[in-house]
């Protein structure tokens, strides 16, 4: 079952001789379930694509869905609340809030949208992660690596139908680095995450189950 369909999908900045065209009738579908990497050089429209995707931006043409939800006639309001609950995003830099505690950090967007973290399923996530002896430090206390785990972990917890990262281990070192990808591949194994990672390192695109490459704005090939 598709959990992600796009269809035509453009997306153009500026206007006259001086618009760039980030998206050019892009097609793409990614099943439940699937952990896809998408690959591609700087300016091909990776980034502009999981914004999209992520209702932070919106495409000027074209057929978007995202768990069956139509995303080009979302207003900023429920394109919030969106974010919130159905998509999880991780980005190169973590945007931890540096005066939360790694616990107030990951729990922050299940209380934001009105509920309850499980206190079984949040000690199980931070177990898995390596960081359930760190519940209580501040961002700025720990490592590149251990943040990163802390983002994963607030996008993971509310189980995004979802997960969108944004070159995840691009500001990482090569352990820290496989350390972020085997964390990914449990939850998509293990808790059956459905993830778009985008990423320029073809190693880090290796451990997905499908790779797609992208060129000025279009999908050129796909292996697995």
């Amino acid at each position: 079952m598709a959990i992600v369909e796009c269809a035509g999908l453009g997306k153009t900045y500026g206007r006259g001789p001086a618009s760039v065209a980030a998206l050019r009738g892009l097609d793409m579908t990614i099943d439940r379930g699937e952990f896809v990497a998408l690959v591609g050089s700087s300016g091909s429209g990776k980034s502009t694509l999981l914004h999209i995707l992520g209702a932070i931006e919106r495409a000027d043409e074209g057929h978007v869905e995202v768990a069956g939800v139509d995303l080009r006639t979302m207003d900023p309001t429920r394109a919030a609340v969106f974010r919130r609950t159905t998509v999880g995003l991780v980005y190169q830099f973590n945007n931890l809030i540096p005066t939360l505690t790694v616990r107030q950090n990951i729990v922050l967007p299940v209380r934001l949208a009105g509920k309850r973290p499980d206190p079984g399923e949040l000690d199980r996530l931070v177990a898995a992660l390596g960081i359930g002896d760190r519940m209580e430090a501040l961002p700025s206390e720990l490592s590149g690596g251990q943040q990163q785990r802390v983002a994963i972990a607030r996008s993971v917890l509310y189980q995004p139908a979802l997960l969108l990262a944004d070159e995840p281990t691009g500001n990482l070192d090569r352990s820290s680095t496989a350390d972020v990808l085997d964390l990914l591949e449990t939850a998509h194994r293990d808790w059956g995450q459905t993830i778009l990672l985008v990423t320029h390192d073809d190693e880090v695109a290796a451990r997905a189950q499908r790779v797609l490459t992208m060129v000025d704005g279009r999908l050129v090939a796909e292996h697995r």
